[in-house]
């Protein structure tokens, strides 16, 4: 046993280091293609799809290089939510009222949010990515930096593809694969996208109801309910503990509670008092000098959307300046 043992040892000390060179982007398409074809993604998809598939470098680069300086709220809102954006946010609700009002209906959600998510997510639907949506997630996941999260996106693109909701030369986005007017990525696509105008498809690149659907979609059901808004801008009581604030859920208090705490309204009126209270959670996303808010669960569920809270405050700042006369 102990000769053995040494020449184990031996073995393990002389053998020569070597490393598994990583196979080409063309090979790694084709093990792609391989495990679509065992998910049942037919031979015309995969060839249409992946002919001429280009591995990007700059949808490396854009991933790599996230924007690092931090803007505080006073700096972020005014540029996320321009009055130019705040006027043609308005326009565009009055041109598309009968369908936002039947859209928001049938899924319990207030119209100002779908067309405040449509304009800070796309500055609706002019800025929407032009990669070819197959080729950016392709590339993403051979980088390799969270391979799993891009070959399932990248598997979702394909099931779509598939259903024919487009064709895949049509199939564009961002570099990150977020596809379309309400830049899905493909697994929201496939859980979320709705077909707002009854003719069969789930268009969140050019139908502009199949966008406002989907969008309506997405926020019923993760959990948004029309009776509230998503929160408000607040006072706070000097040196009242940073402990309190956050969004997790043994935080929630009902505004009562806040309120005697010392929690006000941002002009220092009191907190309105409900027939129905309403849970809130504070949170402070610069510190306790910057902006203070009081949200709701509907702000919780923008979060779901985007886990930015400045994004999620743009798009309520924008659907509170749409409600405004």
């Amino acid at each position: 046993m102990k000769k053995v043992l040494s020449v184990m040892l031996a073995l393990s000390v002389s053998a020569p280091a070597f490393s598994v060179e990583k196979v080409s982007f063309e090979q790694y398409v084709e093990e792609m293609k391989q495990e679509a074809r065992e998910l049942g993604i037919s031979e015309a998809i995969l060839t249409e799809a992946f002919t001429g598939v280009d591995y990007k470098p700059r949808a490396v680069t854009a991933d790599r290089n996230q924007p690092e300086k931090r803007l505080t709220l006073d700096e972020y809102i005014p540029r996320a939510v321009p009055d130019w954006k705040v006027k043609q946010a308005k326009k565009l609700y009055e041109k598309h009222y009968a369908e936002l009002t039947r859209i928001g209906n049938d899924y319990g959600v207030q119209p100002r949010f779908i067309v405040a998510l449509w304009g800070v997510e796309s500055n609706f639907g002019k800025f929407t990515g032009n990669y070819r949506v197959i080729d950016a997630l392709s590339t993403l996941a051979y980088e390799g930096r969270r391979e799993a999260f891009f070959r399932s996106e990248a598997m979702a693109a394909l099931t779509i593809l598939e259903q024919g909701h487009i064709a895949p030369s049509e199939m564009k986005g961002s570099w990150a694969g977020a596809m379309g007017q309400s830049q899905f990525m493909p697994s929201s696509f496939l859980n979320f996208a709705a077909d707002g105008n009854g003719d069969g498809k789930k268009d969140i690149w050019d139908n502009e109801e199949d966008v406002f659907a989907s969008t309506a979609n997405y926020l019923s059901k993760s959990g948004w309910n029309d009776t509230y808004t998503w929160g408000r801008q607040v006072k706070v009581p000097h040196g009242i503990s940073p402990d309190l604030q956050g969004r997790e859920a043994e935080k929630g208090k009902y505004l009562q509670e806040w309120s005697k705490l010392g929690v006000t309204r941002y002009d220092g009126r009191p907190l309105p008092k409900l027939n129905k209270d309403i849970k809130a959670w504070l949170i402070m996303p610069d510190d306790e000098n910057g902006r203070v808010y009081l949200v709701y669960n509907n702000y919780n569920v923008l979060m779901k959307w985007n886990r930015s809270y400045y994004f999620a405050l743009a798009v309520s700042h924008l659907a509170d300046r749409i409600a405004m006369k």
